[in-house]
């Protein structure tokens, strides 16, 4: 089964999920804003791939952000994703532990799903 984390709300994760039911793809729905995310589950995905991928720098939380309080590395960022959720990129899919995707694109997708 797949866990497919982000916020309901947002264009590119309603863009995804239509693109995941459309293909019948299961997945579950976790949602940062009610449930959060731990810091095992941030340190499991930081070890494939960089804080800089799994941080959304184009997100309105990282550019509402003072400098000050923008990570410089994988520890401050792991504090401030515990802290906001809302800046981690979305959607994030994981299956048994594994990331399958970042974002979303079609193309990926179905080099991942199908």
């Amino acid at each position: 089964m797949y866990t497919l984390y982000a916020i309901p709300n947002c264009d590119t994760v309603k863009k995804a999920r239509t693109w995941l039911a459309e293909n019948d793809i299961d997945y579950q729905f976790h949602d940062y804003k009610k449930q959060g995310v731990d810091r095992l589950t941030l340190v499991r995905w930081l070890t494939q791939m960089p804080w800089t991928q799994l941080v959304n720098q184009n997100g309105q939380t990282w550019r509402k952000l003072p400098e000050a309080e923008r990570p410089t590395n994988a520890d401050d960022a792991i504090d401030l994703m515990l802290a906001k959720p809302s800046v981690i990129r979305r959607p994030l899919i994981e299956q048994n532990g594994r990331v399958v995707a970042l974002g979303f694109s079609a193309e990926q997708y179905t080099e991942a799903f199908v």
